[in-house]
């Protein structure tokens, strides 16, 4: 294994406080270089883009730069990026636009996995419509989506398939790859959710067979916005709201009002310390060749980590793990018997340990479960995770669960 884990904590000054952060599920911690690329953008001449002046250049390049950055993420052609405020901004957005065809005797699928981003745009758009909800169940047990679950509730009717890459809750990661070629025949869209699954793992979209492929750079060491991938054949046909004067090119009609440069800018240089967390062959190697590389010995090195922290939680009594998925993200959703998992949230921070306690916006999944809107207690990995993070987490769990 080449991941240096130290090379990448060098670049976060958010730890040299001390704290071991198991939130990046909800938003990881920021390098140096993200930041700086920000000051940098919104210090240099700045205006609406163009190729007049030195400002509209700079706006026109820092989006141009930030596209193609996105489609190397993803494998996806630079002009089917677009950007928004977030995942759960773009995919109204598009539910409200593909509605626009939508009626009685149209259906889409969603599931009890996914985080509500993915479920209410197109819940909300199918009721106003009279377009009708196909829900597909995971295991209560296993965590578990099984793609022929999904597959039993698609028809000539089904518009949209919904489904997440990996659940923000408990970290399942269906099967999207087969589930992509198997609705490959149908004419129903494949809207994949990737929030959680970008940030642990080798994106292809096209290997996915994904229509359309949303993600949130915040939740791999960028800013706070969301990022959807399309190709520009599909965008071509759909025609969200927009304002009269604004263009009608592809990518840009999806988005309202002028872009946050600054914060493409930063999505630029995250996906850079994406590709550089394995260095070497710079000159030889594309951007998404990085990339690929990059995540795969990251995903082996989280594997071991989360093999540490899954053990470590399992050998505790009184804490139970909701998850036995066999394919999963470095993502723990647990709950210490007796004590409120909000509870265990704060204890564990008194311990400089960030794990939280909510059910993360996935409330189908967490009352599925049976565990309502308080949810339990999430631990995520993220790149800059540490085992001496990991053993500080199961030692402080071990404390609480034993009453010290």
């Amino acid at each position: 294994m080449t991941y240096d884990v130290e090379r990448i904590r060098a670049r976060i000054p958010a730890l040299a406080g001390g704290t071991a952060f198991f939130d990046g599920p909800g938003g990881t911690q920021t390098p140096d270089v993200v930041a700086d690329a920000i000051a940098a953008a919104l210090t240099a001449p700045l205006a609406n883009r163009g190729r007049i002046t030195r400002a509209e250049r700079n706006a026109d390049d820092i989006t141009v730069e930030a596209r193609m950055a996105g489609a190397d993420l993803v494998n996806a052609d630079p002009a089917g990026i677009v950007f928004g405020r977030s995942m759960t901004e773009l995919t109204f957005q598009v539910a409200r636009t593909l509605a626009q065809d939508w009626g009685p005797g149209d259906e889409v699928v969603v599931t009890r996995l996914d985080h509500d981003g993915n479920v209410r745009p197109w819940v909300t758009y199918a009721e106003r419509t009279g377009a009708t909800v196909r829900w597909a169940a995971f295991d209560r047990e296993t965590g578990r989506l099984d793609i022929e679950d999904v597959l039993s509730l698609v028809n000539e009717n089904t518009r949209v398939v919904a489904v997440t890459g990996a659940s923000n809750l408990l970290g399942t990661r269906p099967d999207v790859a087969a589930l992509g070629a198997a609705l490959a025949p149908a004419a129903a869209l494949f809207y994949v959710d990737g929030v959680h699954l970008t940030a642990h793992a080798p994106i292809d979209m096209r290997a996915i067979g994904a229509d359309f492929y949303v993600c949130s750079p915040y939740k791999f060491l960028g800013p706070h916005l969301g990022m959807l991938a399309a190709s520009p054949a599909l965008l071509e046909t759909l025609h969200p709201d927009k304002l009269r004067p604004s263009t009608e090119q592809v990518p840009e009609r999806f988005e309202l009002g002028t872009l946050p440069y600054e914060l493409l800018a930063g999505v630029t240089a995250a996906i850079d310390v994406l590709a550089d967390l394995v260095p070497g062959d710079e000159d030889r190697l594309s951007r998404r060749e990085r990339l690929v590389r990059s995540m795969r010995e990251l995903e082996a090195y989280e594997d071991v980590l989360h093999a540490r922290m899954r053990d470590g939680l399992d050998g505790i009594a009184r804490v139970h793990c909701y998850n036995h998925a066999p394919l999963r993200t470095p993502t723990e959703l647990f709950s210490v018997e007796g004590v409120p998992s909000a509870d265990v949230h704060a204890q564990l921070a008194e311990r400089g340990v960030n794990a939280p306690a909510s059910s993360f916006y996935a409330i189908e999944a967490s009352e599925w479960i049976g565990l309502g809107a308080a949810g339990a207690v999430r631990a995520g990995l993220a790149p800059y995770t540490s085992m001496s993070d990991v053993d500080r987490l199961v030692a402080g769990v071990e404390e609480i669960a034993s009453g010290r």
